[in-house]
């Protein structure tokens, strides 16, 4: 069986405070995009262990025990021994360490796949659950609609947003934005009005109030990504900021402004 995990983007994203836990609580609305990697899973009875990992495309850093896909097998077999022995084989399209969410999205869809090609009747909620157990954005991967998060970002809530009649500019400048260093250089903040708000306005007003809180820090430190922002509204964009704690950078574009014009110094993606 073969599935096509997809990244995301965040539509604003403040910072609200530190938890005792160690966590912070933020809001962000997660839209997903539509670009894509492939995994795919097939049986392997004759397997010297649980799961057999391959990968192609983008490198996939680390040791391929660490990697999501298996971490999420894992995790089911734990509690339901009789599942299979595997063969999985993720091709990496998706920057890492970019705040689109490729690693995530790969996680809880290996979770949806075990779902259905072994039968094992896990209900939506059970599989929000296990999700959240690989990541804090796992969960949206598993509704994969527009949603207004809150909490760690595993308190989802289904929001109507359209962006079907623009244009998005995915430009990432191949820096890897290290997510907990980011969080340690925000000083958590309520704002003045809830991202859920703000993008229920038109998309042309969101530039002055939906903002990043990771930019001011990410930005000092890689002014290049800073550039590229600037020159995404140099090019037209009605909406441009970065992704989660980074690197990549969106914009939003009328579908009648002429886009493509950037140079090749970072990975491009335009979504029609």
């Amino acid at each position: 069986m073969i599935v096509f995990p997809n990244c995301k983007i965040n539509l604003g994203l403040n910072i609200l405070r530190k938890r005792d836990d160690g966590f912070h609580d933020l809001e962000t609305v997660f839209f997903p995009i539509n670009f894509r990697e492939a995994l795919e899973v097939i049986g392997n009875p004759s397997g010297h262990s649980d799961t057999e990992f391959t990968a192609s495309g983008l490198k996939v850093d680390g040791s391929s025990s660490d990697n999501l896909c298996i971490k999420a097998y894992q995790l089911l077999k734990k509690d339901i021994p009789q599942l299979a022995a595997v063969k999985i084989h993720l091709h990496k399209t998706i920057p890492t360490g970019a705040g689109l969410g490729g690693g995530s999205a790969d996680a809880a869809f290996m979770l949806k796949l075990l779902n259905d090609k072994f039968n094992l009747n896990l209900s939506t909620p059970q599989l929000l659950n296990y999700s959240l157990q690989l990541g804090s954005d796992c969960p949206f991967f598993i509704i994969n609609k527009p949603c207004f998060a809150t909490g760690r970002g595993e308190k989802l809530e289904e929001i109507l947003l359209d962006l079907s009649p623009y244009r998005i500019v995915l430009l990432n400048p191949n820096i890897h934005v290290n997510t907990g260093w980011a969080f340690s250089q925000i000083s958590p903040s309520l704002p003045k009005r809830n991202i859920k708000e703000i993008v229920s306005q038109p998309v042309s007003t969101w530039k002055d109030e939906l903002k990043n809180d990771f930019e001011e820090a990410v930005f000092a430190a890689h002014p290049q990504i800073k550039i590229i922002k600037e020159d995404l509204y140099r090019q037209g964009a009605l909406y441009a900021a970065m992704s989660g704690s980074g690197s990549t950078v969106f914009g939003i574009f009328d579908k009648a402004t002429p886009v493509g014009l950037f140079g090749n110094d970072y990975f491009k993606k335009i979504i029609n």
